[in-house]
């Protein structure tokens, strides 16, 4: 997994989304990140008082996979240009139809 900039990020998941326009899927995933690598120890040692949570931003298609994470400051900034993102990306979904009132009234 390759772990971009934010602007870097937006750019490459640009790309994901154009190369998967005609068929295929991205992913993403979004969670709370405290900035450590390695697991907690169990032996008791106390956690950090304080520690300054990030968002790990992930996305998957197909085997490509990218990542950044996003800064507590940067949030909105980022959200942002993601929602634009996703706006200009996201426009080939299919609208749902929806059941009839009879066809619901029937059952």
């Amino acid at each position: 997994m390759v772990l971009l900039t934010n602007d870097e990020f937006l750019a490459e998941l640009t790309k994901l989304f154009q190369k998967v326009r005609t068929s295929g899927s991205v992913s993403m995933t979004m969670k709370r990140y405290d900035g450590r690598t390695k697991p907690q120890p169990r032996d008791g040692t106390p956690a950090v008082p304080n520690p300054q949570y990030k968002c790990l931003i992930r996305a998957q298609s197909r085997s490509k996979k990218i990542s950044t994470v996003v800064d507590q400051q940067d949030v909105e900034k980022f959200s942002t240009a993601y929602s634009n993102l996703l706006k200009i990306s996201v426009n080939g979904l299919k609208r749902l139809k929806k059941p009839k009132k009879k066809a619901i009234a029937a059952q």
